[in-house]
């Protein structure tokens, strides 16, 4: 039995993340009071015809607040019957969730007429705490549009070849915003930026002109090594502490050059020394969209 228990502010992309689900062969249950944790457990392990049943629920600010304290214990109960258990907490910053609130008109399920939308927002993350404390993983959707959002649910839920931790290394864009979800942060500014080569600029990390450009950088080169010295060193400790998910971020101005060739050449080498290393370029342009546009 696997179950995934998704959690969130509301307008996260919790509803999302569970269409994802269900369009994956996952039983999924919007709103489960969680103290129907155990039971639910209990009766999906005792129905014979699902050998490997999967399931996803829904737990969110909408449950009682007394119902949420006791998660932890609820949480820990499951997984001492060896159930194999994902928590997923989704959350976007502030001013992104009052914005999506006021394009879908949708009504908080905690405001009322003493308490505004962006103090409804706010009492979310204090009621939600005690989930937030044990996210398996954490996905910020503040620069997610929902195509992406699908894909990022299923490259670090559904994509994970093999039990154990799964490491995802991540290039981005710091003028988008630093990815509050990462484990480990890399900024590669310093390095020398094909973007100011007129021939280079509408290319991307991926493609061979800027791979054999950067490689003649000696700052680059030596950015690498470093990089990848504590990755093979420090990676394995935090797999050896049970963590099940493990992201790593390397940023440099748009997300598109630097960024993205470190985290490809950097994930590809730690996959033959690690298992489950996933490579995700959140801001990326590929070149030949940009042609085409």
């Amino acid at each position: 039995m696997r179950l995934i228990i998704v959690s969130g502010r509301s307008g996260s992309g919790k509803s999302t993340a569970l269409d994802v689900l269900e369009d994956n062969n996952f039983y999924c249950i919007d709103n489960l009071p969680a103290m129907l944790l155990p039971e639910l457990a209990e009766r999906t392990l005792l129905t014979s015809e699902l050998l490997h049943p999967n399931i996803a629920v829904s737990i969110d600010a909408r449950n009682a607040p007394n119902q949420l304290e006791r998660f932890p214990e609820l949480l820990a109960g499951l997984r001492e019957r060896h159930i194999t258990c994902d928590v997923l907490y989704l959350d976007a910053d502030d001013k992104t969730l009052l914005t999506r609130f006021s394009e879908t008109r949708r009504r908080h399920p905690l405001t009322s007429d003493t308490r505004s939308l962006a103090e409804a927002i706010e009492d979310e993350k204090t009621l939600l705490s005690p989930i937030i404390d044990l996210a398996d993983l954490t996905i910020d959707t503040t620069h997610l549009n929902l195509y992406q959002l699908r894909d990022t649910i299923k490259l670090r839920l559904l994509d994970k070849p093999e039990p154990g931790t799964a490491f995802l290394i991540e290039s981005f864009g710091f003028k988008r915003g630093r990815p509050v979800d990462a484990d480990v942060v890399f900024d590669i500014r310093c390095l020398p930026n094909p973007y100011w080569k007129p021939d280079l600029r509408a290319y991307c990390g991926l493609d061979q002109v800027i791979v054999d450009y950067l490689q003649e950088q000696v700052d680059v080169i030596e950015m690498y090594n470093d990089i990848y010295a504590y990755l093979t060193k420090w990676l394995p400790r935090f797999a050896a502490s049970n963590r099940a998910y493990v992201t790593v971020a390397i940023g440099c101005t748009g997300g598109q050059h630097r960024s993205v060739y470190m985290a490809q050449r950097i994930g590809e080498a730690l996959s033959k020394e690690l298992s489950n290393v996933q490579i995700r370029h959140r801001d990326m342009v590929p070149s030949n969209e940009k042609h085409d546009a």
